[in-house]
């Protein structure tokens, strides 16, 4: 009998050190997969370049094609970078990358300090409602003959949301998957204004610093949004072109963790999940 005994306990023991083991690994799985809930990846990049600038067709476009990368570039309607380079935008978004919505004119509020480029006919404060509506939707019509494209995002010119006391982007909601805002932040999926997407600044940063940035959102299992003006040059706001280089190696580095995509891909994934 205590033969027996001690063999059934043997057996108990094992059958019991099985079940731990078990419930260890199913427990690691799960966390590593509640860590990856950015398309599979720990954290999402968006990279997006404000103001249809000749460097970034000549210069980042072709970058971020080396490195497999796709970039939203929001695209101002009445540049002559827009109307004179038409078939090099085409071709940059059948490639993959986004061209959303800077709206017809760049307008901006006038009225706030460190305004002295807006014009009168680029003062935001001197717009009606339905002038920013209207010209925000002949973009989109512009833009759609270039790509095609039904889908796409919109991004505030100088981060301002307000004629007077109106939120503009209120009559647009339908017209845009989501829209960028010029204010940081590592926000949860829940959390999310897609009205207003929080974005990272960039002028005269470093790789370091960007890179700092990325691995800060990864820690927090959020997402970061760039927002870049000049590359290289050809805007007063700019990021050197070694430094914008860097951080795109990096990313190639960390792609098993990190997934760069473009805002209206992240933002559909994000209402989507």
């Amino acid at each position: 009998m205590t033969l027996i005994f001690y063999k059934l306990l043997n057996r108990n023991f094992k059958n019991i050190i099985v079940a731990m083991i078990f419930f260890l690994f199913s427990a690691i799985i799960f966390a590593q997969e509640q860590n990856r809930n950015w398309n599979g990846k720990k954290c999402a990049v968006v990279l997006t370049y404000d103001d249809a600038l000749n460097i970034h067709l000549d210069k980042v476009i072709p970058m971020l094609n080396s490195y497999q990368f796709k970039g939203t570039f929001y695209l101002i309607g009445s540049s002559p970078v827009v109307s004179q380079r038409i078939e090099e935008w085409r071709a940059a978004a059948k490639q993959g990358h986004e061209l959303g919505n800077h709206t017809l004119n760049h307008p901006c509020n006038g009225n706030m300090p460190g305004r002295e480029f807006v014009t009168s006919e680029t003062d935001l404060s001197k717009y009606t409602v339905a002038r920013a509506v209207n010209e925000t939707r002949i973009t989109n019509t512009l833009l759609k003959a270039i790509d095609g494209k039904n889908e796409r995002t919109f991004a505030y010119p100088c981060g301002d949301f307000r004629i007077k006391d109106t939120l503009y982007y209120n009559f647009l909601k339908n017209d845009f998957v989501a829209a960028r805002g010029v204010s940081p932040g590592y926000l949860n999926k829940k959390e999310v204004d897609f009205s207003n997407v929080n974005s990272f600044f960039e002028n005269g940063s470093t790789a370091e610093k960007m890179i700092a940035e990325v691995e800060e959102a990864e820690k927090k299992g959020s997402f970061i949004v760039f927002l870049f003006h000049g590359v290289g040059g050809e805007h007063a706001l700019n990021v050197d072109l070694e430094e914008h280089r860097k951080l795109l190696e990096y990313l190639k580095k960390r792609k098993k963790d990190i997934w760069v995509a473009t805002m209206v891909d992240v933002a559909k994934y994000i209402k989507e999940n």
